[in-house]
């Protein structure tokens, strides 16, 4: 097993996936289950998933690592997707890559059962939406920073099936909320095939074991465009947005509006409000030691904050929890469908799993429209500030209209907690772009400036 986790460790700061860039990780095996080849690879072919726990990191990271075992001479000379040989005549390659796995995970999912390994079961649990068993050809999905999806096609309904890759106790919200609103019939979301749930042993305290996602499927929609690419083509060519933001917002309160029918709901508490307050000053503390310029504006961010403390608060509720433009696919004849209810990735499945402010998601999506107006000004310097600023405040006053009116919200009354938390958002991307892209920096800081002009108001 040393010769394993070795060979792990040295390819795994390689992947998109892993969260420590920079070193190397520390590995300890905490389980691993083992997938059922077909016929035509089980005498070549070993599929097993390893639940290795990367102990440099603080906390701990549980990653979720699936291989596929090959005799050295059966693979093929591209070393892209292979992690290494850890041990003479035995090749492991990455398993999303090998069609041994893809073809025993998409088994797993649709038809359900249960496969175990080492301290470890995972069962499939195929949702009502499951199309009939037919032969199916998989492909990875590039370009994905948390977890690795595979595009499953067929004669009937393609699949979308995420694998992920950093593991959590509890039902991930990626799987609890798009099947609940696909079962409730909501247009709004792709329908869910199925997932695969894990229970491995409790790496935290060494004792017990815990139950937790491993993969979730849904409906794959081909040919579409997510709504950041229509928007920024929108905003390039100068035109008008307002119908699509407007649609947008409507779609964005009837998910809100479902969710909070379809899971329970509660008042906002004195603890709630501390504890968010609580975090958007440790955000603004840490954008001021990152960029000093910020400290110009404290007493004006800080009294934002507190105006948007002191009014009564609408309930919490579960939300999407990471919502922007990239997240939303324009689909012909069916309109705006979300994607992605994960939430923040590295947050504790804790926290992406409580009730929230709806308001969340809306101030995340007008931070998005933001970033369309940047972008486009940091591509093209000559063109005018003025028309992209139009661009995004049309978007913005479209969106918020809709989802007023759709979700009977009233945002004059609630626009300080919405500015609030809009200014919060862009202060958290301050940090961001000034530590990964700074030439970016001035999208958030022109958001700063902007909001603290119009505390009180909604765009």
């Amino acid at each position: 097993m040393d010769s394993t986790l070795a060979c792990l460790a040295a390819w795994m700061p390689k992947q998109r996936w892993y969260a420590a860039k920079g070193r190397s990780p520390r590995l300890r095996l905490v389980s691993s289950w083992d997938a059922e080849p077909t016929a035509d690879d089980a005498a070549v072919a070993q599929i097993r998933t390893f639940l290795v726990a990367d102990e440099d990191a603080r906390p701990a990271v549980l990653y979720q690592v699936p291989v596929v075992a090959r005799p050295t001479e059966s693979v093929a000379a591209d070393p892209t997707h292979v992690i290494g040989s850890p041990e003479p005549g035995t090749m492991f390659i990455d398993g999303p890559f090998d069609p041994a796995y893809a073809q025993a995970l998409i088994r797993l999912v649709t038809l359900g059962g249960e496969a175990r390994g080492s301290q470890m079961t995972a069962t499939g649990h195929p949702s009502r939406h499951v199309p009939p068993d037919e032969p199916r050809t998989a492909t990875v999905l590039s370009g994905e920073q948390s977890n690795t999806s595979l595009i499953y096609r067929s004669t009937g309904m393609p699949i979308i099936c995420k694998v992920y890759r950093q593991l959590h106790p509890g039902l991930n919200p990626d799987i609890e909320l798009p099947t609940a609103l696909a079962d409730d019939g909501s247009p709004h979301v792709p329908r869910a095939i199925g997932w695969i749930e894990g229970r491995w042993p409790n790496p935290e305290t060494g004792n017990g074991s815990v139950t937790g996602s491993l993969a979730s499927a849904q409906e794959f929609l081909p040919g579409v465009e997510d709504a950041w690419r229509v928007a920024l083509r929108s905003a390039a060519h100068g035109e008008d947005f307002r119908d699509g933001a407007g649609d947008l917002g409507r779609a964005t309160a009837d998910v809100h509006v479902s969710l909070s029918e379809l899971f329970p709901t509660r008042p906002a508490l004195t603890a709630d409000r501390e504890s968010t307050a609580t975090s958007w000053q440790r955000r603004l503390e840490i954008a001021i030691a990152e960029l000093p310029s910020i400290a110009e504006c404290r007493d004006a961010i800080e009294a934002v904050y507190a105006h948007a403390f002191e009014l009564p608060w609408p309930p919490l509720q579960r939300i999407h929890g990471d919502y922007h433009l990239g997240q939303v696919l324009q689909v012909p004849g069916r309109g705006w469908v979300l994607l992605d209810f994960e939430g923040e990735p590295l947050r504790p499945m804790a926290e992406r799993t409580a009730a929230d402010l709806a308001l969340r998601d809306v101030a995340g999506m007008l931070r998005s429209f933001d970033y369309v107006a940047g972008s486009i000004r940091l591509e093209d310097p000559d063109r005018a500030a003025a028309a992209g600023s139009e661009w995004a405040g049309q978007a913005r006053e479209a969106f918020t209209a809709g989802y007023a009116q759709r979700s009977r919200t009233d945002l004059e009354a609630l626009g300080p907690l919405l500015t609030a938390l809009e200014l919060d958002k862009a202060v958290y991307e301050a940090i961001y772009e000034a530590r990964n892209r700074p030439t970016w920096v001035a999208i958030p800081l022109s958001a700063i400036e902007r909001l603290l002009q119009r505390p009180t108001g909604v765009d």
